[in-house]
């Protein structure tokens, strides 16, 4: 999922800094996401993609 996030991030030009902060995240909460020791809740997973007008779906990839 972090790499989907990356995506974003590069296609929007910002970073993980400035998403947290428009959305209340905290950076230790996406420091930990992409140490693969947090796997974000629904809630902030929306937050993320409400913030890059996208459906919360795009956000999870489907292992497999």
């Amino acid at each position: 999922m972090y790499k989907d996030f990356e995506a974003l991030l590069a296609k929007h030009n910002t970073n993980a800094y400035r998403v947290a902060k428009a959305t209340g995240i905290s950076t230790a909460t996406l420091t930990e996401w992409k140490k693969g020791t947090y796997i974000p809740k629904v809630d902030k997973l929306q937050k993320i993609a409400d913030h890059f007008g996208i459906p919360v779906t795009d956000l999870i990839r489907k292992e497999g």
